[in-house]
């Protein structure tokens, strides 16, 4: 089998798609697969190409800017064709052929792409780019979907949902996190049911049980009786940082002995002015290596996952990886990744053009696992066997073979 992974070098390679595909190659290499990872808008001075662990990596630098041409589409469509065209020159074993796109945006690499080889194309849903914009808000979606008269807003979900329904329906298997991920293709965009899978993201074990938390508490200068309080991700507000900060407010009224850690980067400003008034009992610690942040997971007491919209939820399966009770939305993908064995879900509320959290109630559920640590620790390690029994990279690998081996 010859695999060709698609990457992009922009934000979402640095968050959840770039996770996905460090995690799929990890998974793979070492197998009966050849695998290449073609990087896109590559930030290397020119084309290239290098061998690590066994795995190649192409590296395409950034489009060049022509003039000549009439606009930024087109733009992109002479890039995709020029690295299609280098492909073809460069690709000689053509046998059980599979390109794994990742960007929606790709439709027409994937056009090119069919045009040039005897391929087969897989392309995995990671999000829905209208859930950045509405959250999970899938009744105000159809309704700016029917709009006939649509304003600035609602003509640009128009326009990018027709984009993704589109690139959608030129490959020849998509790939989805979760369930609910499937239904929105099926229902909304039209995608037969047949050409879909179902394969939730796996994550090797990071988990160091043999840690002494005491010595790392030193290390991070937070002190033993502390109860430690874990946000993981952008700090954006699609990740609900905000009701997140006003619920640790309500928190700290009856447990002062406690600390918010959030641990990714983002635009601060707005958290800034949240917690003004406790911004002594929060810590922001900017994007941290992975080193570090599992050094977090293992220490923390609890962890907090408030996403206005969340398709699935690496940062959840972390933290059941570590042990961890979670506290999340009951939204899109996340609701499926974490149940009621593991951690409290806090249900959102959905309103005509608006999605929020009841801050009183995500209060409330944290306080209960600071308060009841025998409950806590059950939950945590309910967490743990739902990780190894459902994301681990091993099934992970199983579930992605099974799916290439049908595509052959």
């Amino acid at each position: 089998m010859n695999l060709y992974i698609f990457n992009q070098t922009r934000r979402g390679a640095v968050f959840g798609v770039g996770t996905y595909i460090q995690e799929l190659v990890a998974a793979l290499k070492d197998r009966d697969i050849n695998v290449c990872v073609v990087n896109l808008i590559s930030e290397k001075p020119q084309i290239q190409t290098e061998r690590i662990d066994g795995v190649e990596y192409w590296h395409f630098p950034l489009v060049i800017s022509d003039q000549r041409t009439i606009n930024d589409q087109e733009q992109w469509d002479l890039y995709y064709l020029n690295v299609v065209y280098l492909l073809r020159l460069h690709i000689k074993d053509t046998r059980n052929l599979i390109f794994h796109l990742n960007f929606f945006e790709s439709g027409k690499l994937a056009e090119e792409l069919k045009n040039a080889f005897d391929c087969r194309l897989v392309a995995v849903s990671h999000f829905f780019d209208w859930g950045f914009t509405i959250y999970d808000n899938s009744e105000r979606l159809r309704r700016i979907l029917k709009q006939k008269h649509p304003d600035v807003l609602e003509k640009k979900l128009q326009t990018m949902f027709e984009v993704e329904r589109t690139y959608y329906s030129k490959v020849d298997h998509i790939i989805c996190m979760t369930r609910y991920m499937k239904d929105v293709l099926c229902d909304d965009y039209g995608i037969d049911i047949a050409k879909i899978s179902v394969i939730p993201n796996g994550l090797r074990d990071m988990s160091d049980r043999s840690i002494d938390t005491i010595s790392l508490r030193k290390k991070w200068n937070i002190s033993v009786e502390e109860r430690i309080i874990l946000f993981a991700g952008r700090i954006d507000e699609v990740k609900g940082v905000v009701y997140l900060i006003r619920a640790f407010r309500e928190v700290l009224k009856t447990n002062k002995n406690c600390r918010l850690i959030m641990a990714g980067s983002g635009n601060y400003d707005k958290c800034f002015q949240e917690c003004k008034d406790i911004c002594s009992k929060i810590t922001f610690t900017g994007l941290l290596e992975k080193q570090d942040l599992h050094e977090l997971y293992q220490m923390a007491d609890i962890g907090v996952v408030p996403s206005l919209f969340e398709p699935f939820g690496y940062v959840a399966v972390e933290m059941m990886m570590h042990g961890l009770p979670v506290v999340a939305t009951a939204t899109s993908g996340l609701d499926e990744v974490v149940d009621e064995t593991c951690g409290f879900k806090i249900p959102l509320f959905v309103q005509l053009d608006c999605v929020e959290i009841d801050i009183l109630l995500l209060a409330e559920k944290i306080l209960y696992l600071l308060e009841y640590p025998a409950e806590s620790n059950q939950m945590g390690a309910n967490g743990r066997k739902r990780f190894l029994e459902n994301y681990s990279s091993e099934i992970f690998y199983e579930n992605m073979l099974h799916v290439y081996k049908l595509l052959c």
